[in-house]
């Protein structure tokens, strides 16, 4: 049976949750990168971990479709068993996610919907099913945003999403107690990822405008976060409960 511990990261392909898988790996933490369509991005994230000296597979879900979820958890079991003769992992690290401005006033209910069932419908039921796969004694590590805490037009249904991500986390922490698993949320604040690029894009003073209300004077970088996610699975951590972690650089002060 293997000894190392094993971290589930959804959006692992890109981004946030590369950074953090990497990050993982560096900790001596064995991945398993969960993608919904870049395969092959996936796979590489899962060669740069093996380079790292760690194990570290790819699996295929949307996490908007909790429909699949089912046929994930046994593909999911099946490969624990194959890859690491376990029936289940430590750490999971809900970070899929979509970047989806839009004004109030504008914002349709397909649009709604959709954030409903990435951010909060498919993180809520995803980590309910993953509760007997994960290890008593695991982490739970919920993705947030500084937006719950300020307030930026256009973002009005992402933020609420992740407010509702906020409260769970909360419920979780209590619930799962019993089991010594604790709960935490970071909440990045705005980071240069291809998630945010079409905003940066869209917006060339955007950098420029973001960096003068942070208090440390710069957008922030994968990098940023991925460290502090991998911290929170680490034994350093373990009395850290229930807390909202902001990695924003101190916006909005």
């Amino acid at each position: 049976m293997s000894t190392n511990k094993i971290a589930l990261i959804t959006g692992g392909s890109r981004g946030l949750g590369k950074n953090a898988a990497l990050h993982l790996a560096d900790k001596g933490i064995d991945v398993i990168v969960v993608y919904r369509s870049k395969e092959e991005e996936a796979n590489n994230v899962v060669n740069a971990i093996e380079q790292k000296g760690q194990q570290a597979i790819a699996l295929q879900l949307d996490i908007a479709n909790t429909k699949a979820f089912d046929n994930f958890f046994q593909t999911l079991a099946e490969s624990l068993q194959q890859k690491w003769n376990r029936n289940n992992f430590d750490f999971l690290i809900n970070n899929a996610g979509i970047d989806a401005a839009s004004p109030f006033a504008q914002t349709t209910e397909e649009d709604f919907d959709h954030l409903f069932n990435v951010h909060f419908k498919g993180v809520y039921f995803l980590t309910q099913k993953a509760l007997p796969y994960i290890a008593d004694g695991g982490r739970i590590i919920n993705l947030s945003t500084g937006l719950t805490r300020f307030a930026t037009p256009g973002y009005a249904a992402y933020a609420s999403m992740k407010g509702a991500i906020e409260v769970f986390t909360k419920y979780l922490a209590k619930e799962l107690g019993p089991r010594r698993i604790a709960a935490n949320l970071v909440a990045p604040g705005i980071i240069e990822t291809d998630f945010t690029k079409e905003a940066f894009t869209a917006h060339p003073q955007l950098n420029e405008y973001m960096s003068s209300i942070t208090a440390l004077g710069r957008v922030g970088q994968p990098d940023d976060i991925g460290g502090l996610i991998a911290f929170l699975c680490t034994d350093e951590a373990r009395w850290i409960n229930a807390q909202r972690i902001e990695a924003s650089g101190g916006m909005f002060l």
